[in-house]
């Protein structure tokens, strides 16, 4: 071995590597880690400071923050949520017209509503339009303004502009979109083994594309016992243990129950390289990796340009498939009957956990509206506007949470 390979230096498990841009969350200088956020920002006044320099400081001190919960927040949206504040600013010059940008702790009313008039007219989707308010509440939250942002109806949003639809309107999986599934995964195998097994996972166990990635096919199974559920939940001898790239960190196990699960991580398996391999190019980075993935999908036109749906709809292909094998029936997205309601309850939260969601409505993406929901009378609680706000102005409100791949 090389003399000076035994002096590289290691890198540390969690610290950042030089694929990963840490401008949107730059480390805390010595000189200034004695002194409070607040002390350090007292020196730099309204006016004599660039805003955006102000806004960095806030950035620096608070982005690692969850807006609403005491944790922390994953690294992608610490990015999106940095990108998008520090382009907010500039947008209220370049697009709102404004003659000189305000420093955050100015912010108003004023140029909220103007921001919001812009992507009115930009006609973005209501869940972008939740997300930037969302980040926006966050920041109130670092300003000690915590009630700032207001219900988007105050800025002028009607419902159909800001109120996500929460139920899949129609079905996104590659069996709607008339996609040869087994063929397809032989083309991308022939091509690049490790993307190609990944989409095995993705559609066995319901994986998110970045967990496919991260999924290390070997210390991955654990035995019933290990996996902490209750004896009466056991479905399979061994379990498929989930936490690496899953939204919020949530830990999740998988029964290997089924033919096709048992193949697809044994494909798995025989692509990694070692016992600790994960299923990117160990060559690569993560990032890198990722954008492997998305360059494959693109190459074979999986897509929604391209063939109509994306990798993302195996994920939507298991949680069908899912569902129909615990209610017997094709859920609703799929044209399904009505299921009896408890039926139709135990199916969906299955098929919730096996998301790694903890909310049986979460189901609702994939399989479209419940029964229960679909028999339930729009009530409106008393006060409450016909868009379903209520009447009150002062009340701050719950953030609506940017979400990652569902």
């Amino acid at each position: 071995m090389p003399s000076h390979a035994q002096h590289a230096p290691r890198r540390v498990q969690g610290s950042l590597g030089a694929w990963r841009d840490a401008h949107h969350q730059p480390s805390r200088r010595q000189e200034r880690a004695a002194r409070t956020p607040a002390e350090i920002l007292e020196h730099h006044r309204p006016g004599q400071t660039h805003p955006l320099r102000v806004l960095d400081l806030l950035i620096e001190f608070h982005n690692t923050q969850h807006t609403a919960l005491e944790k922390t927040v994953s690294h992608k949206t610490r990015q999106e949520r940095a990108d998008f504040l520090r382009r907010f600013f500039r947008d209220l010059k370049a697009k709102a017209h404004f003659a000189t940008m305000p420093d955050p702790r100015n912010l108003g009313d004023r140029h909220i509503r103007a921001m919001v008039a812009i992507w009115q007219q930009e006609r973005l989707a209501p869940a972008t339009i939740q997300t930037y308010l969302s980040f926006l509440r966050g920041l109130a939250r670092w300003l000690g303004k915590p009630g700032f942002i207001r219900k988007p109806a105050h800025y002028g949003l009607t419902p159909a502009e800001y109120r996500r639809h929460g139920n899949a309107l129609r079905d996104k999986s590659w069996t709607a979109a008339g996609i040869d599934i087994d063929a397809l995964f032989e083309q991308v195998n022939a091509y690049d083994r490790y993307v190609g097994a990944s989409l095995h996972l993705i559609r066995a166990f319901g994986l998110r594309r970045k967990e496919s990635v991260m999924l290390r096919p070997h210390l991955c199974v654990v035995p019933f016992e290990a996996t902490g559920l209750p004896p009466t939940e056991r479905q399979a001898e061994h379990y498929v243990r989930i936490k690496e790239g899953a939204k919020g960190g949530r830990l999740r196990f998988v029964p290997l129950d089924s033919e096709q699960r048992i193949a697809a991580l044994a494909l798995a398996q025989a692509v990694v390289q070692g016992e600790d391999g994960h299923m990117g190019n160990p060559r690569h980075s993560l990032k890198r990796n990722l954008r492997r993935f998305d360059y494959v999908m693109a190459k074979f036109g999986i897509t929604a340009e391209g063939l109509g749906a994306t990798a993302h709809g195996l994920r939507h292909e298991a949680m069908i498939e899912h569902y129909t094998e615990k209610a017997g029936m094709v859920p609703p997205v799929r044209g399904g009957g009505d299921v009896p309601p408890d039926l139709d309850a135990a199916a969906r939260l299955s098929a919730a956990r096996l998301a790694g969601h903890n909310r049986t409505r979460a189901a609702g993406a994939y399989l479209g509206q419940s029964v229960i929901m679909r028999s339930k009378p729009q009530m409106r609680p008393p006060g409450a506007e016909p868009d379903g706000s209520q009447q009150q102005n002062h009340a701050p409100q719950a953030p609506d949470m940017p979400s990652e791949e569902r």
